[in-house]
């Protein structure tokens, strides 16, 4: 307790000369009544908006309204390499790119360009300036990777601003800086957290939800056992009979026979669930996810229906059966499969979610021979120039019978949390074509539903890269461009 108060007060003390720093350094300071004015009409405002373009402007009007000088708000890219201009005084938030005007470069101090007086905005408060605080030029001071600093902001024109000016506009773009630092760590926190809450949804949709089908497996087992136990017990009235026929034996030889199978079809059953749900488990798990707070993709070369599309058929085969749907495959699609570079273990929930549907969804329909019909049918055609010009596209597609989706459910088929009016009697959180638009789109392809004749085709469009067979696969191939 004693080294905890210890701290506490060392704490305390550390702030107390925190704040006498921060005193004697405004009183150095000495910023005008109309800097100060400047200052608390920045500080109001970005406690009054929220978003980050209106950030952007309050930064810059400020300057205008008070100093009467224009501004220019450059912030670095995505990869952090360039400039971009975002807001200026004169338009606003700025939308399209454009070149930075000559002059304007990086630096991690204060600079005069031809007519306009650029200040590093930093991420966080900087170190204090060299004393002599002299303004570099590119030859003098290089750009340096690492800095800390989200980009910089141009204030023009030059001959307006005394050196007093110079100093209270570094101070001002510090806080700018700040600031900015915080709210695109709070966006990117509540992104994160958007993200997480998605991935927790994948989770429970994908992963714990099918991993339910153990507990019927489970069942199963445990009745298989009671079986044994009986035919144990059975054995053992046998054994104190003085005379046991070969009739009788052949009956237990026969049960147990049959209970072997049955346990080595569960057993062979749990395999494939189990690498089923260890597939998913390391595709939703993956640390770059978290890391970087969106699904990253993982892809490889691989034939869609003999590696993705034929395990989970095989997963969901015996629940299509039990509500008597019949089950139409392609003939030949994998003799003609073409491989694409896809993340496995992403589309194989894309065919999890589609099959479970399927099994959930599909309706008894009067074909047009006056047969009563229940089925599902996958397939796959190549469309040519379906992203472009020699841009081909591989359409696969999960057809079910059934009554055909209205235009309002077509419209919001894809949409987080949509239920057809046929679901509502069905489990289910409609989460699940949400989470195929996602995956497919970050393949950079795209979903769709058409309506036929006897029922509903779901289906999804990937890019097909251009590929030049050397040899028959899977010896060798070459490509020219991929994913």
């Amino acid at each position: 307790m004693a080294e905890k108060n210890t701290a506490s007060r060392s704490d305390l003390h550390h702030i107390q000369n925190r704040v006498r720093e921060k005193l004697e350094d405004h009183i150095h300071y000495d910023f005008s009544p109309l800097q100060n004015n400047l200052l608390k009409s920045f500080f109001d405002l970005v406690q009054e908006y929220d978003r980050l373009d209106d950030f952007y402007r309050i930064s810059v009007v400020v300057l205008l309204e008070s100093m009467q000088v224009e501004s220019a708000f450059y912030l670095l890219d995505a990869e952090e390499k360039h400039l971009k201009l975002v807001c200026n005084s004169q338009e606003g938030i700025i939308r399209e790119p454009r070149p930075v005007p000559t002059g304007i470069y990086l630096s991690d101090q204060a600079y005069k360009a031809e007519n306009s007086f650029v200040v590093p905005i930093y991420r966080k408060p900087p170190q204090e300036l060299p004393k002599d605080e002299n303004f570099l030029s590119p030859n003098q001071q290089p750009w340096q990777e690492n800095t800390p600093i989200l980009g910089m902001f141009e204030v023009s024109p030059l001959e307006k601003l005394t050196e007093t000016d110079q100093f209270f506009l570094i101070k001002y773009v510090n806080r700018i800086g700040f600031r900015l630092h915080n709210r695109i760590l709070a966006q990117q926190n509540i992104k994160h957290l958007k993200f997480i809450n998605s991935l927790v949804m994948d989770i429970e949709h994908n992963v714990i939800i099918p991993n339910m089908y153990f507990k019927h497996l489970f069942n199963q087992l445990r009745k298989k056992i009671g079986e044994m136990q009986e035919l144990e017990l059975e054995m053992k009235e046998y054994k104190k009979a003085s005379e046991v026929s070969s009739e009788a034996c052949n009956v237990i030889i026969d049960r147990m026979s049959n209970l072997r199978e049955d346990l080595m079809g569960y057993q062979h059953e749990m395999l494939k669930h189990h690498a089923n749900v260890s597939l998913f488990l390391e595709s939703l798990f993956r640390r770059e996810h978290f890391e970087r707070g969106h699904l990253v993709l993982r892809p490889r070369l691989c034939k869609v229906e003999k590696e993705i599309i034929l395990p989970q058929f095989e997963q969901y085969k015996s629940r299509l059966q039990a509500n008597k749907i019949t089950i139409d495959r392609p003939k030949g699609m994998d003799e003609e499969e073409i491989p694409i570079m896809v993340d496995k273990g992403l589309l194989a929930q894309v065919y999890a979610n589609l099959f479970s549907n399927a099994t959930k969804y599909a309706e008894e329909i009067i074909d047009d021979k006056g047969i009563p019909r229940k089925a599902m049918a996958y397939g796959r055609e190549i469309i040519d120039d379906y992203f472009g010009p020699n841009q081909r596209g591989a359409k696969f597609n999960v057809f079910t019978t059934g009554h055909h989706l209205s235009p309002q459910e077509v419209s919001a088929l894809y949409s987080e949390g949509f239920r057809g009016i046929n679901s509502y009697s069905k489990p289910g959180t409609g989460h699940g074509l949400s989470f195929i638009k996602h995956v497919i789109e970050m393949h950079g392809g795209r979903v769709g539903y058409e309506a036929t004749g006897q029922g509903n085709n779901f289906y999804f469009v990937i890019p097909l890269p251009t590929i030049k067979f050397l040899r028959p696969w899977p010896e060798q191939l070459e490509f020219d461009e991929e994913l």
